[in-house]
């Protein structure tokens, strides 16, 4: 009865498995508060019902690099927004949300908020106030304490609902002294915002003043361990002396035996989920910048005139790629597998296992190899979270490292965790070499999430080139947390770079390359779920692109599809095209420059406005444009006229941290200056076109 009584349901909306990771954490931890937790994925529709719901319900909400929620929220997003729902229609639920986000993008916590907004128009109300989680510092800082907060308000709201208030006090504290933990006030930041879609605009504490404070704490911190010698193995007072708040060990809960016994085929779409995977090759390779370029920017052509592939302008896809193969040796290496390496994994269920509702991880398929595994399974560049590195103390032998785990996932650890693990982008590999004692087999595969295929825009048009598939992507490079001097590429990026030098033409101009006679590489792909990021039905309506760098890929799929309309079609009517690109310098990283000027010359690209950020201007006296948004910001009134007069779209193509960022502020101010409105008014203006789905973004950290 009493466990009935202090039941409430907890659902995560995730996207890469950081909710889901939180929600597990809540979850693990209610039952030693006196709570009972129903964990649900927000997807799981069938398992809970929140129309007769009587318990409080918790919610962890990820947000996507468009502000959007995750993709598993999509069809509890649809169900919630229906416009016949009365205002009462939640009034029986009580509720608390925790948002994750960073505020280096554009629509900070949006995911969240967007749901928070909507279960209060319908009438639920808080049992406990929203906290919002910043990647961009550590999202620790306010999941931590909002976690520990949670308890209290959960006994209080159960307390409250019984008509028996004054035990409210006993309770909470005999529940925080079950903790052995000090007491931690969650600062939280109340939803009283108006506008939910743009990143300023609230009402309360706005996000402007969380991006000030979270650059006043990295700077602080900075400051402070500049002047110490501290490592990633190595700590300094006080820490090094200090008593520690670890979490707590996470339940193990897989059993791993290695058998040497043949297996089943191993195949890459064994590792995919259910959409259908297309194995085809890659017919051409062009380079489209010069060797002198800061980045190498490919453009990849694939053969799928074999297959029942399609795609339409706008489109994306996951290409399934594997780890690096000299990282998985190494791997190997290091945990003395490698002669087991063709060894099948057998896993299990520990029977003794204390973690409720464990079961084998599904990215994990059965009866195949170790090296198998960890090439096409697993995220081994993933940071290891705190959970895992506590964890790892367990497995590690040698006193001194065990201690210096122990510090890295403490609270009092956090800015050494934030400087060596997360900012550092340390890798598991990284981890292990730094710490040699440590053995942990079993917990990589418990503990590391799956390795995710990598999307990448269509730039090309099924009328301009059928049966073929464009692609283009920067080969990312960055330096490698364990060895400065070498640097090390990106998984997917850095593989593909490789599988296609056999094919590889060095010609900036891709429409003039022709494939290359060496043997075809072949790679694997699939479709994305379905986005709007495409042209308007009507090609009378005018549009304007924002695409610098590789940021332009989609937009030639455009360019090419409209001129093939216009070929067929030459007396319709269509509407203005604008692209506004941009790059480091003309002469070595102007991508589809031939082509965009030849798109311009006969009239497809009416308004072609490209700008050069590390090029001197022409003429001293010229301001430089150095940026997109600063060539949107001198094109100020035709952008307004075409937004809010002539019913245009405005697309938004590249980077999400910055640029898009940038884009959405200046177009805010375009608005709030041409219309003479002042901002808050202008954000809901371009809040309005996002939800008509005329502001449209395909973007990516």
């Amino acid at each position: 009865c009493l466990e009935e009584m202090r039941r409430f349901l907890l659902l995560y909306a995730t996207q890469q498995g950081q909710a889901k990771a939180i929600a597990e954490e809540i979850f693990e931890k209610a039952a030693a508060h006196g709570f009972s937790a129903d964990l649900h994925c927000i997807s799981e529709l069938d398992k809970y019902d929140l129309k007769t719901e009587t318990a409080p319900l918790v919610v962890v909400v990820s947000t996507t690099g468009t502000g959007d929620p995750p993709d598993t929220a999509r069809k509890f997003m649809k169900k919630i927004q229906d416009k016949t729902l009365p205002g009462d229609f939640f009034a029986h639920l009580r509720y608390g949300l925790l948002g994750l986000g960073d505020s280096e993008y554009t629509y900070f916590c949006n995911g969240g908020k967007v749901i928070d907004k909507r279960l209060q128009e319908l009438g639920a109300r808080h049992f406990y106030d929203t906290g919002h989680a910043d990647d961009c510092v550590g999202l620790e800082l306010v999941v931590e304490p909002w976690i520990d907060g949670l308890w209290a308000a959960l006994t209080k709201h159960f307390v409250s609902s019984k008509g028996i208030e004054e035990m409210s006090v006993t309770l909470t504290t005999a529940s925080t002294a079950s903790q052995r933990m000090d007491p931690v006030e969650p600062e939280l930041i109340h939803i009283e915002s108006q506008v939910e879609l743009l990143r300023l605009g609230d009402s309360g504490r706005k996000d402007s003043e969380v991006l000030e404070q979270n650059a006043v704490n990295r700077d602080q911190s900075s400051a402070l361990i500049a002047e110490l010698e501290s490592s990633l193995t190595r700590s300094i007072p006080p820490l090094s002396q200090a008593s520690l708040n670890i979490p707590a060990l996470p339940p193990e809960y897989l059993e791993v035996h290695l058998h040497e016994s043949p297996g089943q085929e191993e195949s890459q779409e064994s590792v995919t989920s259910v959409d259908p995977v297309f194995q085809v090759p890659v017919s051409k390779a062009v380079q489209l910048t010069t060797n002198d370029a800061i980045k190498t920017t490919l453009l990849v052509e694939l053969d799928i005139s074999k297959t029942d592939f399609s795609y339409q302008p706008g489109d994306a896809f996951n290409l399934i790629c594997p780890n690096s193969d000299s990282e998985v040796q190494s791997l190997l290496q290091r945990l003395q597998l490698t002669d087991q390496r063709k060894h099948l994994v057998l896993l299990k269920i520990k029977a003794d296992t204390k973690k409720k509702g464990a079961a084998l991880p599904q990215h994990i398929p059965e009866r195949c190899s170790l090296q198998f595994i960890l090439t096409w399974c697993l995220e081994i560049r993933a940071v290891p979270k705190k959970a895992f590195l506590r964890a790892l103390v367990d497995c590690t032998s040698d006193g001194a490292e065990k201690r210096r785990l122990q510090e890295l996932c403490s609270r009092q650890g956090a800015a050494d965790y934030n400087r060596f693990v997360r900012d550092a982008c340390a890798s598991l590999l990284d981890l292990l070499l730094a710490f040699p004692s440590c053995q942990p087999l079993s917990l990589l595969l418990e503990h590391l999430p799956k390795l995710q295929p990598r999307p990448y825009s269509c730039a090309s048009s099924s009328l301009s080139h059928p049966g073929k598939l464009h692609f283009v992507f920067n080969i990312v490079e960055f330096l490698s947390n364990t060895t400065p001097v070498v640097l090390r590429r990106g998984v997917c990026t850095g593989w593909l770079a490789t599988l296609v030098e056999s094919v590889l033409q060095p010609n900036r101009h891709a429409s003039h390359a022709d494939g290359g006679k060496a043997l075809a590489p072949q790679i694997s792909i699939s479709p994305r779920t379905a986005n709007s990021f495409h042209l308007p039905n009507d090609p009378s309506v005018p549009i304007i692109m924002v695409g610098p760098g590789t940021g332009v890929a989609p937009f030639i799929g455009f360019l090419q599809h409209r001129e093939k309309l216009q070929e067929q079609h030459p007396d319709g009517h269509y509407g203005a095209m604008w692209l506004f690109f941009g790059c480091r310098h003309q002469e070595r990283d102007y991508l589809f420059r031939e082509e965009l000027r030849h798109f311009h010359k006969h009239g497809i690209l009416t308004h072609l406005k490209v700008s050069f950020s590390r090029d001197s201007p022409a003429r001293e006296e010229q301001a430089p444009v150095k940026y997109v948004q600063d060539n949107i910001q001198l094109h100020s009134k035709q952008v307004a006229r075409l937004l809010l007069h002539e019913n245009g779209y405005i697309y938004v193509c590249g980077d999400a941290k910055n640029m898009a960022r940038d884009v959405n502020d200046t177009l805010v101010e375009i608005i709030s200056k041409e219309v003479g409105v002042d901002k808050l008014e202008a954000m809901k203006t371009l809040a309005t076109l996002k939800e008509e789905k005329r502001y449209l973004q395909d973007i990516w950290s």
